[in-house]
């Protein structure tokens, strides 16, 4: 009888248990919800308005809200589709995703904005993304943490499984009024988390930390990775004139095509590939990866800045 009693008890109270963590999970579930919304409106303000300060209000805002929604006990499992003005990719492995978002300035620039989330299983783990474009010397020589970012907004995450494991990047990352640039980044971890940068590209008589592409702010420009070939593959770009051929503002794709193959680890530069044998229809396109806010904001039916 007293067995009976204790089996009965221990089924209570994980009954009660059970209860309780679907109680939870659904009050956490309704919280996120309301952070949604107000990540949704302020995104929409953040690139269709106007106004350069009312911009970056909305912009400061947005990441103090996104911060308290990601404190949010499983926020990672937390998708945010409603918020099309920002770019949000999870890694292949589930490791990690990746917030990522440009605020235009007055002179038709850009500063990025991001963070890295961790897939803990619970709490929250992570690391903001500070962009310090301005400041690089040589940004295809440098190895930085998240403090001393290379801004962009990624479209693409390929996990490389070499005897370091590393994630290849593509991303697009603006300018100014007169060109545009895409990036193929390299993040790694180390005990003091995240490391971007790593002397993987060879080819055109160096090695490379990571590859900037910079071409004319009217043209546009293929950068996309083909899983079956383990290639990245992006527009050969060159000016319209031999005597531009300094002035990268000037550049656009010439009907030709380059890439990086992946071999042994390492991202080994080809020359002159042929389409041909490039699967699923790769055009002169954006990738349809990239989350382009001003195409959202027309979609929105509202005005935005200066085209990408």
């Amino acid at each position: 009888m007293i067995k009976k009693l204790l089996t009965s008890l221990v089924s209570i109270l994980l009954c009660i248990h059970t209860y309780a963590q679907h109680s939870d999970e659904n009050a956490h579930i309704k919280q996120l919800k309301l952070y949604e919304d107000t990540l949704k409106n302020l995104g929409k303000t953040f690139i269709n308005d106007e106004n350069d300060l009312a911009r970056k209000n909305a912009n400061y805002k947005f990441i103090k809200t996104m911060v308290s929604a990601l404190k949010t006990p499983n926020s990672f499992l937390y998708h945010f589709d409603s918020v099309k003005t920002i770019s949000i990719i999870n890694s292949p492995d589930n490791r990690f995703r990746i917030f990522t978002w440009p605020i235009m300035n007055e002179d038709g620039s850009y500063r990025f904005y991001g963070t890295i989330q961790m897939n803990t299983g619970g709490f929250l783990k992570m690391y903001p993304l500070e962009d310090y474009s301005p400041f690089f010397k040589a940004p295809e020589d440098s190895v930085v943490n998240n403090r001393k970012w290379l801004g962009a907004q990624y479209y693409k995450i390929v996990p490389v499984y070499a005897a370091k494991t590393y994630y290849i990047l593509l991303g697009w990352k603006g300018n100014t009024v007169k060109s545009t640039k895409k990036v193929i980044d390299v993040l790694s971890f180390n005990d003091a988390g995240p490391v971007f940068g790593m002397p993987v590209f060879d080819g055109n008589g160096k090695t490379r930390k990571r590859v900037v592409f910079e071409y004319a702010r009217q043209a546009s420009m293929l950068l996309r990775y083909v899983p079956e070939q383990n290639l990245i593959v992006f527009d050969h770009l060159a000016p319209p004139d031999a005597k531009e051929k300094n002035k990268p503002e000037t550049f656009g794709p010439d009907l030709t095509y380059d890439g990086y193959k992946l071999k042994n680890g390492r991202w080994v530069y080809v020359e002159q590939l042929d389409m041909r044998n490039v699967p699923d229809n790769t055009s002169n396109t954006v990738d349809p990866q990239y989350i382009d806010p001003k195409k959202q904001a027309l979609r929105d039916k509202k005005l935005v800045p200066t085209s990408h």
